[in-house]
């Protein structure tokens, strides 16, 4: 994980992968300065996850992420396209097993968890989520809450895409960018874009992203796109430069932010962002053009008030392209979570 933002996928097929999930969630653990029982803890909540996917979710994946801030730790998703659970609440239970096992696993793992919740439906498959914290019990609720998926083309070991979070001025600044093709050259494009907005202080996002299209001259590019979120006034300022795709979604429908035509580093003409309204229960999403920009929240009921992690391992599952790194960022205002 080369970015500190970037996700790690382990995909589970058999058993016999169920330890390589294991260990990357120690190592990742490990880095994120937790200590011996919590990395322990985190650990066990992978290795029970993917053996779920096996036993239950006809295989999947493992996402694993670093979690920053007040509730600084790791994020572990398990997704699947198996058959779903009918009855999490039953599920949940100690005992409860539709495949003979001793059906322990779901509710260990929400049992190990600073924050856990599931989310599946009859043929749609199951995504968990589960959330170790550095610090336990209740934390106080952040102004933004996030979830990302952001991970390579399938056989790279180096996304080519890249995403930050930072506050200035009481609004969080939220950053995507993709650098041009992808592996290792990619990579590097994306990092520098992200490190130059990260050290900019710039008062609108337009104004940011001109600062990393100079940075960027003479290299690889990227596309890139920046939203300053102000959760007081639920108010979005964006401002896009290639195919960085931003949406605000809400229950009673959507809106796509403008983005404009160019590449950072080599062509752009217009740097103006625009401003949107932020629906108290809607959510932003930014994401690289590795997702389908047809995609929809219909695979499970509710999606949409569901944690943002949940809504971004969803995306990622159902839309990705196949042929490209792939960054889904999901934000909503934020709200308390019970441990």
């Amino acid at each position: 994980m080369d970015s500190l933002y970037a996700s790690t996928s382990v995909a589970i097929a058999d058993e016999s992968q169920i330890g390589g999930a294991r260990r990357m969630a120690k190592t990742i653990a490990d880095s994120c300065d937790l200590d011996e029982a919590t990395s322990g803890r985190a650990a066990l909540i992978a290795s029970e996850a993917a053996t779920n996917l096996v036993r239950h979710g006809g295989g999947g994946h493992i996402i694993l992420r670093r979690l920053t801030g007040s509730r600084g730790g790791i994020e572990v998703l398990a997704v699947d396209r198996g058959a779903g659970i009918r009855d999490i609440g039953r599920a949940l239970e100690d005992g409860f097993s539709t495949s003979g096992t001793r059906g322990a696993g779901l509710g260990a793992i929400a049992r190990a968890s600073s924050y856990f919740d599931v989310l599946s439906a009859p043929g749609a498959g199951t995504i968990v989520l589960s959330q170790v914290w550095r610090v336990n019990g209740r934390q106080p609720a952040p102004a933004v809450e996030f979830g990302a998926v952001c991970l390579p083309i399938a056989g790279e070991q180096q996304c080519g895409d890249d995403w930050t979070v930072s506050e200035l001025d009481h609004k969080i600044r939220l950053f995507v960018a993709d650098g041009l093709g992808h592996g290792a050259a990619a990579r590097d494009a994306s990092s520098d874009a992200t490190r130059v907005f990260t050290e900019s202080a710039e008062q609108s996002p337009g104004g940011a992203l001109e600062r990393v299209h100079l940075a960027l001259r003479g290299g690889r590019g990227a596309a890139i796109a920046a939203a300053f979120l102000d959760p007081v006034r639920g108010s979005i300022e964006f401002a896009g430069l290639g195919n960085i795709a931003g949406v605000v979604r809400w229950d009673a429908g959507s809106r796509s932010m403008v983005s404009h035509s160019g590449t950072a580093g080599h062509v752009a003409r217009r740097f103006h962002e625009f401003v949107y309204e932020w629906p108290e229960h809607g959510v932003v999403v930014l994401h690289s053009d590795g997702l389908s920009s047809h995609w929809t929240l219909d695979a499970f009921p509710g999606l949409l008030r569901r944690h943002p992690s949940l809504i971004a391992a969803a995306l990622h599952r159902d839309f990705s392209r196949g042929r490209d790194d792939v960054t889904v960022v999901v934000a909503r205002r934020g709200r308390e979570l019970v441990a």
